[in-house]
């Protein structure tokens, strides 16, 4: 089968190319779709006319794409048949380094899934997240505070990264003056081998110094005779998380790590972003700072920092028609299910006062929920809250750079300014 698309260049007309070029070599998974924001009219054309649709990708082999919101809900929901175990492949597209596997609880199912997940919730239980919301407060106002007014900087840098990576370091209690290890490390596991400086063995390499150095962290955790409230603390001490092997271990902190990080950092971006595209919008929010969390449900939605997750089919089974074998890898498009014009009305535009922003699939359904979802929102809110507090507005110079791939669907630079 041919390669679906060409390299996306400014005179291509996919709107054009999704809706004539033949149906079986539609692939959505083309990372150059992703990196020039031009995946939409694909995926429209899927929910369409193969909402669950055999694809090929040169990287990933055959996969069905599952595009419309309530199959995805349906393969999402049902995990005794569609697996997430890194034993059946995982959660990604990629099987990963055929050498360097990474188990981790998103990766398991029942009960090991469970047990695990149940070690870490804890931390992002409603009494925590509470106590936090100081913190979270005043570090982004510092942050903010910070800004110069008047001349061009990069939004991803200096505020996105900056405040998930200080979220993620106090949750692992990880020394603060380290922390932007955190962003490498994160950057290093959702990367493809290709796109890594030294390829696939430098990737090895930066993600085995990221296990050596929580492994000094656990062993002074493990024997500190007063436990903390933190991350690795709570794997020291959980039943069916304390005898991990290493690569248990990196698996589960790679988790964590990607997991609060990228998902906040790239809809803190997109907010700045879609305010921008939507100036409307903006003007209500000014008009109405009460609409800030739903704008953070709106924004999650718009977004969709993860762009799929994949399942394993234990049997054979029908959905919607389409006969899928055991054995056969499924992605769950939750960036296309987001976009399902049979549940959000116009669903290309951001709308802040959106009645049911809040059925977004990005956190996923049914028992692999997104464990830090209610963090994350908080941490979006507070963020605007701080803003509208200070500027009049944030002036996004230029189309911002997204990050390669069709996993994280993200942004690596945006310039932005704020009026003098």
């Amino acid at each position: 089968m041919s390669q679906a698309v060409a390299e996306p260049q400014a005179d291509i007309d996919h709107t054009k190319r999704a809706w004539s070029m033949p149906l079986e070599d539609i692939n959505p998974a083309d990372k150059r779709l992703f990196e020039a924001d031009a995946i939409w009219p694909y995926f429209e054309r899927l929910r369409k006319e193969s909402p669950v649709h055999k694809s090929y990708d040169e990287e990933f082999g055959a996969f069905w794409s599952v595009t419309r919101y309530e199959d995805i809900m349906a393969v999402d929901t049902n995990h005794h048949v569609f697996s997430s175990d890194w034993t059946h492949g995982g959660i990604t597209l990629s099987d990963g380094l055929e050498d360097f596997q990474l188990p981790m609880f998103i990766a398991m199912d029942p009960p090991k899934h469970d047990e695990q997940r149940k070690t870490v919730q804890p931390i992002v239980a409603p009494a925590n997240l509470k106590n936090w919301e100081g913190l979270i407060r005043e570090r982004t106002g510092k942050v903010l505070d910070s800004l110069p007014r008047g001349e061009t900087f990069d939004w991803v840098d200096k505020v996105s990264i900056e405040l998930t990576t200080m979220m993620l370091a106090t949750l692992f209690d990880f020394p603060f003056e380290d922390r932007r290890k955190l962003t490498f490390w994160s950057d290093m596991a959702t990367t493809a081998s290709e796109d890594v400086e030294g390829g696939e063995e430098a990737q090895k390499a930066h993600l085995l110094e990221c296990l050596e150095y929580f492994t000094r962290l656990w062993n002074e955790r493990v024997n500190s005779e007063t436990p903390g409230n933190d991350l690795i603390t709570m794997l020291t001490r959980g039943e069916s998380t304390k005898n991990m092997d290493p690569m248990e271990y990196l698996g589960n902190i790679v988790l964590l790590i990607v997991g609060g990080n990228d998902t906040t950092r790239n809809s803190m971006t997109a907010s700045v972003y879609a305010l921008n595209k939507f100036p409307a919008e903006y003007d209500k929010l000014i008009a109405n700072p009460d609409l800030i969390p739903n704008l953070s449900s709106e924004i999650i939605r718009w977004q969709t920092p993860l762009a799929h997750m994949r399942r394993t089919a234990l049997e054979d089974i029908e959905l919607n028609g389409a006969q899928i074998k055991k054995g056969d890898k499924v992605a769950m498009w939750y960036v296309s299910g987001n976009r399902d014009t049979e549940v959000f009305e116009n669903p290309d535009e951001v709308i802040i006062d959106r009645a049911n922003a809040r059925r977004q699939m990005s956190f996923g359904y049914g028992i692999h929920r997104c464990v830090g979802n209610r963090l994350g929102e908080l941490q979006i809110k507070i963020l605007w809250e701080e803003i509208l507090k200070r500027f009049p507005k944030i002036e996004v110079m230029a189309e911002p750079t997204r990050s390669s791939g069709c996993f994280v669907k993200g942004y690596t630079y945006m310039p932005v300014r704020i009026p003098a």
